[in-house]
């Protein structure tokens, strides 16, 4: 600052200077040589000039020292007010070192005195492991002394009665858990199925592969065969089915796998018989008005079975799936009634249980719809009606269900539990299905030979037409705590090993039988 102040005022004396130079030079260069007193004139004008610069630059000088001298006070309070607030913040900041320094330390001497203590503590534990050991040892060599067995021998009887008491604790868990599981779902899937049952009472007429046609007369019989068998080559032939005429009085008897054909050619020989004119071209003409009968039966049937089913509308080619399984039958069970069934079973037990009431009726209605394409194209009847069902747009909850309810896939909605569950209990109710005689027997076997696998197991029988089976086992063997865990595991191997239309009860019997001789 004080360099600037000298340099203004040089600069004012130079100024000054140089105006009195100029004053000179402009007033000796206009008037030429005046006289003396016009330069004593300049002379002082010159000199007044200069005064005013030097007391112009004086003043100008005493201005910037002022502002200096200001500004370097300011200065200065701002620095020592920095220094004070930093002294502050560091003084604060020592005060909290030093207190986390002595929090440190408390902790640290804390520390020490309960390592110390654990010290003692687990001193004073090995002693009394050491002295428990001892213990123990002077307790297992007296044992030994007084039992007179060796420790080997004494775990294998303690190992012998923990196996015997864990068979008992194993019984009573499986009883325990067995009544709460009856606790908690027999009474719900009783009532729901029950229910469903209760309020689904359908007809069921077993159907054979034949039909037998009343005669008026046995007379009839030789027209009908014709002459030289004409007629009944020309029956056969046109209605695709065979016929069986023999000592039987008044009847005739039409045979064919095909129920739909079997039903044609029947109605059929009941409208020559009725007519009177039997020939080959009166029979065709009569195979033909019975054929439409036939078909508008079967639209009508399946008609009738959406109506009955009130599940909503179904394509028209559905529809008469639907009722050629009315000629259609399952071990002796007619194929629509079942699905009608199990239709109204499925929407029963949704109803009960708070799921789609319609969803289930229309897909226990449809779910065994292949059957009536078996004989018209290749596959099984799940994969048919999966096929089916997609092809006319059915919901993929609808075919989920078709393709599920034989167990081919994992039920994945409740609906197809539902429709899995109402097919088993339709097909299992006592008197819907027939089976032969060899399936029979080899079912009972089987079940006989599972219940007799077991070790301790005497004897059994299967009872109640398979339903059942009497478990006669020895009472050396098997204690009566053991009963329901041997119970259990034969009903498990039989679930695994057997496949069978509805429950097969197991029954466990022990019997034990003591004689004395009085003398």
């Amino acid at each position: 600052m004080k360099v600037s102040i000298i340099v203004a005022i040089i600069i004012a004396l130079v100024c000054a200077v140089l105006f009195a130079v100029l004053g000179f030079l402009f007033g000796y260069n206009k008037r030429g040589k005046d006289d003396e007193t016009t330069k004593g004139n300049a002379q002082e004008e010159a000199n007044k000039i200069l005064n005013n610069a030097l007391s112009e630059a004086e003043k100008t000088k005493k201005t910037q020292l002022m502002e200096t001298k200001d500004e370097i006070h300011r200065l200065r309070s701002d620095a020592d007010k920095d220094i004070r607030e930093r002294r502050n913040e560091v003084q604060k900041q020592e005060k909290r070192l030093n207190q986390r320094e002595e929090y440190l330390d408390k902790r640290s001497d804390t520390l020490e005195k309960k390592n110390e203590a654990l010290s003692e503590k687990i001193k004073a534990a090995d002693d009394k492991l050491l002295e428990i050991d001892g213990i123990k040892k002077s307790q297992f060599d007296m044992l030994e002394r007084i039992s007179g067995l060796s420790q080997e021998d004494a775990k294998a009887q303690l190992m012998s009665s923990l196996e015997s008491e864990l068979d008992i604790e194993k019984s009573k868990r499986i009883l325990e858990h067995e009544q709460m599981i009856k606790d908690q779902s027999d009474v719900i899937a009783r009532e729901i199925i029950g229910t469903a049952i209760q309020r689904c009472a359908a007809d069921h007429t077993a159907e054979t592969t034949v039909s037998v046609v009343s005669l008026p007369s046995d007379e009839i019989k030789g027209r009908i065969i014709g002459r030289e068998g004409r007629n009944i080559r020309s029956i056969e032939k046109i209605t695709g089915v065979e016929l069986i005429i023999d000592d039987t009085p008044e009847a005739i008897t039409v045979s064919s796998f095909d129920p739909v054909r079997r039903e044609i050619a029947r109605l059929t020989l009941e409208r020559l018989i009725q007519d009177g004119r039997i020939h080959p071209t009166r029979i065709e003409e009569m195979y033909e008005k019975s054929k439409r009968e036939i078909n508008q039966t079967i639209k009508a049937e399946g008609e009738k079975a959406v109506i009955n089913a009130n599940c909503g509308s179904i394509h028209p080619e559905l529809v008469k799936l639907l009722g050629k399984l009315k000629y259609r039958t399952s071990y002796g069970q007619s194929v629509l009634k079942h699905s009608l069934e199990v239709s109204y079973i499925a929407g029963l037990m949704a109803a009960e249980l708070g799921a789609d009431e319609k969803l289930a009726k229309r897909a226990g209605l449809l779910h065994d719809i292949g059957k009536a394409l078996d004989h018209e194209m290749e596959g099984s009847h799940v994969a048919l009606g999966v096929e089916y069902a997609r092809k006319y747009k059915e919901s993929e909850a609808v075919v989920h269900a078709i393709q599920a309810h034989h167990g081919d896939v994992e039920c994945k909605t409740i609906v197809a539990c539902l429709v899995q569950a109402a097919d088993a209990v339709s097909a299992a109710r006592p008197g819907a299905r027939r089976e032969n005689i060899e399936h029979y027997i080899k079912r009972l076997q089987q079940l006989e030979e599972i219940s007799t696998s077991f070790n301790g197991v005497e004897k059994a029988y299967a009872i109640q037409a398979g339903r059942e089976v009497r478990v006669m086992v020895k009472p050396d063997v098997i204690s009566d705590q053991k009963m329901p865990y041997i119970a259990h595991e034969i009903a498990k191997k039989i679930e695994e090993e057997m496949e069978y239309p509805g429950q097969i009860k197991v029954n466990i019997i022990r019997e034990s039988r003591h004689s004395d001789v009085a003398k």
